[in-house]
């Protein structure tokens, strides 16, 4: 009989340094999208604030809490990053278990806005796209989630499946942006 053997979706692909910027897999968070039921938003916002210290995050915004984090992901969803959920919230909400089902990068350095200036649509300005705001959006030719996490640095999640086109897409701007410097 055959062993399985679990691997990380970057295993082998990441860390990555590449001019002044770094790309590193980031490992073992919980992670769950929340749906709340309909007509349900304010009894699941009780429960968030009761059990994890979270409000629901507004269009585009992360909200943090004890320990963990609450991301925007889309109309009536978030993901809840850092914790797994609390039993409180499935009264309230369609919870459903997404911690296998991303990879997850950070992006960090001095020209890592300019990396990702090469893959995606978003404006990256700092007037724009500041720390604590995410978006659903495209990175190359995939759909991501990116987030700017503080002043240089970008967490970005594709699907698992999608792991090693994003090394190779952020491997082929790192090398872009390092060679113009």
């Amino acid at each position: 009989m055959a062993e399985l053997i679990a691997k990380s979706p970057c295993e082998g692909l990441l860390p990555l340094e590449v001019g002044q910027v770094q790309a590193r897999e980031v490992l073992g968070q919980p992670m769950a999208l929340v749906a709340p039921f309909k007509g349900m938003d304010a009894r699941l916002g009780a429960a968030l604030a009761a059990a994890h210290g979270l409000s629901w995050p507004g269009p585009g915004k992360v909200v943090q809490g004890q320990g963990c984090q609450l991301q925007w992901f889309g109309h009536s969803h978030a993901m809840l990053i850092g914790c797994p959920p609390s039993d409180s919230l499935g009264a309230h909400a369609a919870l459903s278990d997404q911690s296998d089902a991303w990879a997850v990068v950070a992006l960090e350095g001095p020209q890592a806005a300019a990396v990702l200036a090469r893959l995606t649509p978003l404006d990256l300005r700092d007037s724009q796209f500041a720390v604590g705001d995410t978006a659903r959006t495209e990175l190359f030719h995939m759909s991501a989630a990116i987030t700017r996490s503080a002043v240089h640095c970008y967490q970005i999640m594709v699907f698992r499946s999608m792991a090693g086109t994003l090394v190779h897409d952020l491997k082929s701007a790192m090398q872009a942006v390092a060679a113009r410097s």
